[in-house]
């Protein structure tokens, strides 16, 4: 993908110069001229300046270790454990902290979770009161094509919505489905439903301030057994449909295709993101970090 002009030079702060280059979509930007294992407390704040203002960013032509990964992502805040997936907890033999995604099998046992397919729009663990403030997801192997993730801004989304549907869905709560996670799996240890009213999860309002930013920002989880409280399912339901289908429009996202040595990094509280299918012959290994959130949707 060719990427979009420069939003800001190459910055003279510290061990090297930074180049923060968007990707020219609604959100993400690259930044240049970094190894992520040699950050200065300046190079620290200019990455996450550019996050805050471009919500996703990548830095290419990493070669991370795992203790490296965690110590990167630690300089955000302190992460939370590998998440119970439907093939049970699969993080780093030792490493909590890093959640192992992959379609590999070893010896008929999976060496990771959310396979090969699909996974649909979504915010990381948004079914908690709590959710994580942020992901990283750091290449490995990856597949000849496909596989390919995209990013939606939650900003963008609101912004486009007209000043009645604002008004419509001002103040209202939304529950976050806990069944299901973004693959489509039934969470381990929960018993299915598609019965929104009466499943987990955690209400949250339909429209936040970002703590940081000061922006307004949709947060919509997924849609799978999402629930307006307060409103009967049919209004629900439809009212939901509504606000999907602002997300399914092309404008307010960037698709990211990976490298070995990708690392990107993506704010959980104003993007959702998704994953192409690829090839179940095809290896792909990526290691996962989140960081844990300081309070709940506001």
């Amino acid at each position: 993908m060719v990427l979009g002009a420069k939003t800001a030079g190459a910055r003279d702060i510290g061990a090297a110069p930074i180049e923060v280059i968007s990707t020219g979509a609604a959100l993400g930007a690259e930044l240049r001229g970094l190894d992520l294992r040699a950050i200065d407390v300046s190079q620290f704040k200019a990455i996450e300046r550019a996050w805050h203002d471009h919500q996703v960013v990548l830095v290419r032509g990493q070669s991370l270790s795992d203790q490296d990964l965690i110590a990167f992502s630690r300089r955000f805040g302190d992460l939370d454990w590998a998440p119970v997936q439907e093939t049970g907890r699969r993080f780093v033999e030792g490493l909590p902290e890093i959640y192992i995604v992959s379609n590999v099998i070893v010896n008929g046992q999976a060496i990771g979770s959310l396979g090969a397919g699909e996974a649909v729009w979504h915010t990381d663990m948004s079914y908690l009161d709590v959710p994580p403030m942020a992901s990283m997801l750091y290449a490995i192997e990856v597949p000849p094509s496909g596989g390919n993730t995209s990013f939606c801004s939650m900003y963008a989304v609101y912004e486009a919505l007209p000043d009645g549907l604002k008004d419509r869905i001002a103040g209202l709560k939304i529950k976050h489905d806990g069944t299901y996670n973004s693959g489509g799996y039934l969470r381990q240890g929960v018993t299915a439903t598609d019965d929104p009213r009466t499943s987990p999860g955690a209400l949250h309002p339909l429209v936040c301030t970002h703590p940081d930013t000061g922006r307004p920002m949709l947060y919509l989880g997924r849609r799978r057994n999402a629930y307006l409280a307060g409103l009967d399912l049919r209004q629900s339901e439809a009212l939901l449909d509504e606000l999907w289908d602002f997300v399914a429009r092309p404008e307010f996202a960037w698709e990211h295709v990976w490298r070995v040595g990708d690392l990107v990094l993506w704010d959980n509280r104003c993007t959702m993101h998704r994953r192409d299918p690829f090839d179940a012959s095809a290896r792909r290994i990526m290691h996962r970090t989140q960081i844990k959130g300081s309070a709940a949707p506001v």
